[in-house]
């Protein structure tokens, strides 16, 4: 079993642009309006609507704290913060906006 997220954007082809093009995820399915997205297993759409919705947080999980600071290095621009461990969840992570300034999360989990 799996599921996927959706959300509403304004902005349809840079959102998809960024996440597939800067991220990494590939396109799974394309629908009438909606594009969904794939990354390792990890599926999110975006709907073409007349609103945005700009909640939530799209979390991408790596193997190592290279992956991470490779992610960074490439969304540099648009990266929140600098990579750094967060000791209450036990993570190496970096937080990012994307074009609907929707919070994006590059973690890894500590041992």
């Amino acid at each position: 079993m799996s599921g996927i997220v959706f959300f509403a954007t304004q902005q349809h082809d840079a959102v998809v642009e960024f996440y597939t093009n800067r991220v990494g995820a590939d396109v799974w399915l394309e629908q009438p309006g909606c594009t969904i997205l794939d990354f390792d297993g990890f599926r999110f759409g975006f709907c073409d609507r007349d609103y945005t919705d700009d909640c939530g947080i799209l979390t991408f999980v790596y193997e190592s704290r290279t992956a991470v600071d490779e992610m960074h290095d490439a969304l540099n621009d648009v990266a929140r913060d600098e990579p750094h461990e967060n000791d209450t969840y036990h993570i190496y992570q970096f937080f990012a906006d994307d074009p609907d300034g929707r919070a994006a999360e590059f973690q890894m989990f500590l041992d």
